[in-house]
């Protein structure tokens, strides 16, 4: 992590920690960079070609304008894909010959946030040294040369060199053509609750879902710039919960702010969550013969559950650091096919560079129709332990976690449980809290564990509030 890009991009309060001038600054940067750095050994003349989306908050224009106005005033074209997911512009990145994508979004996050994430134009996450010039940039420290001087301003571009601004909407058509490709079988009969959280799929899942034939029942999809991931999408469950019990539907699916993450609900209102659709799916592909010899990527925050099911399976398992970004590195290195996090993000490596809630939902179709059963009697074969998840605000995240009060709290959790559960407690990766977790085998087990750890901290002064 970096001064500004955590694990998923530069993320803040708008107009606070990301404001407009870093919009344009990255926009200038990478307009410079694609298209007339040295390294790269462009031909002359060569004009970048960049493509952005989205989501759906009231920022999200600002920026959008800001980084369009930074890319074309150094001369390199800014394709707009307008209201999109995280993963179109990965897919439209790699598949239409870009340089590289921006997604504006702060994901699960509330509207007062936003981000910038950076894919590359193999769609995906930017590499770290591009990031490190960019932050580089940011702070004018990037020296360069511009007509035999040392600089750390990007020239701008001037006359008929200034590049475009151009409407892309037909990429992000393209990429609802490639997700209702991948489906194996009609839809027809099968009544799907969608909570698309005032989000970046608003229209792009019920499109999807509906020419594939699905009788679609849709909420959350009315975003005003303001209520994208209020009290609903994949962080706020309870509404589809409610939805498909209520009208009886046979399954629901719950995206995130920018689609990047898939929750599911069964047919008796019940949540099933990443960790039992990674389950669900690798048990699938194993019978099917398409798993290969590939393991399932995990992250730590994985469940006990999860690995015990799997071992029964005889499906092995990788464990990474939290964030899909790490899990998409472990599954190139290691030439895994599926991995992903208990929160929703699903990779699918055959199919896509990210994780994609609709790709996933689709997935998840196929394991339902082909098999010809129901979503709660696929996840039957794995029985989650109890999770109990706390994020703290700290007055510094490294001194806590160095503190050594707070460490021997952590090994006490630990011994408490012994082999009936598990302790964590680790910096976000995307938001200025530490997250403290145990897993037993009952919930109020789990609840002292990350109960006495958050004591320890209060104890030395450390701790701010709960969040």
């Amino acid at each position: 992590m970096g001064k500004y890009f955590g694990t998923d991009g530069f993320r803040g309060e708008a107009n606070v920690d990301l404001n407009a001038e870093h919009a344009f600054k990255i926009g200038q940067f990478i307009g410079w960079y694609y298209s007339k750095n040295p390294k790269l050994k462009r031909p002359a003349g060569y004009r970048a070609k960049i493509v952005v989306g989205k989501d759906t908050r009231r920022s999200s224009y600002m920026f959008e304008d800001a980084l369009s106005a930074g890319i074309v005033s150094t001369g390199a074209d800014c394709y707009l894909l307008h209201v999109t997911s995280t993963p179109s512009v990965a897919y439209v990145a790699r598949t239409e010959g870009f340089d590289c994508g921006v997604m504006i979004s702060a994901s699960h996050n509330p509207y007062t946030d936003n981000g910038i994430k950076l894919i590359n134009g193999n769609g995906e996450k930017m590499e770290d040294e591009v990031i490190d010039d960019v932050e580089a940039y940011l702070d004018g420290k990037y020296e360069l040369k511009v007509n035999g001087e040392t600089v750390t301003k990007v020239p701008y571009a001037i006359g008929a060199s200034i590049g475009e601004v151009i409407d892309h909407s037909a990429g992000r058509n393209r990429y609802i053509a490639y997700l209702i490709s991948l489906a194996t079988t009609s839809y027809k009969g099968m009544r799907v609750g969608i909570d698309t959280a005032n989000g970046s799929t608003w229209q792009i899942a019920k499109s999807v879902f509906d020419a594939l034939g699905a009788r679609t029942y849709i909420i959350n999809n009315h975003p005003d710039g303001i209520n994208i991931n209020v009290n609903c999408g994949s962080t706020h469950i309870e509404g589809l919960q409610k939805l498909v019990k209520d009208e009886g539907l046979d399954i629901g699916f719950a995206f995130d702010g920018d689609a990047d993450r898939c929750l599911a609900v069964d047919e008796n209102g019940k949540v099933v969550n990443g960790d039992e659709i990674m389950y669900v799916c690798s048990k699938y592909m194993k019978a099917q013969g398409t798993l290969r010899d590939s393991k399932v990527v995990t992250t730590i925050m994985s469940n006990f559950g999860l690995y015990k099911a799997l071992d029964e399976l005889g499906i092995g398992y990788e464990k990474t650091a939290v964030g899909d970004k790490y899990v998409y590195e472990c599954m190139v290195e290691k030439d895994h096919l599926i991995g992903g996090e208990q929160s929703g993000h699903i990779i699918f490596r055959n199919l896509a560079t990210t994780g994609d809630g609709v790709l996933t939902a689709i997935k998840v179709m196929q394991c339902v129709l082909e098999q010809k059963s129901t979503l709660s009697q696929l996840v039957e074969g794995v029985t989650m332990y109890p999770q109990v998840l706390k994020n703290v605000v700290v007055t510094d995240k490294d001194e806590t976690m160095n503190n050594e009060a707070v460490k021997a709290s952590v090994k006490a959790a630990e011994a408490a449980l012994g082999d009936r559960g598990r302790v964590l407690l680790r910096k976000s990766g995307t938001e200025p809290v530490l997250r403290v977790m145990a897993e037993a085998d009952t919930e109020a087990a789990a609840e002292e564990a990350v109960d006495s750890m958050i004591a320890a901290m209060q104890d030395q002064g450390l701790l701010i509030r709960i969040k």
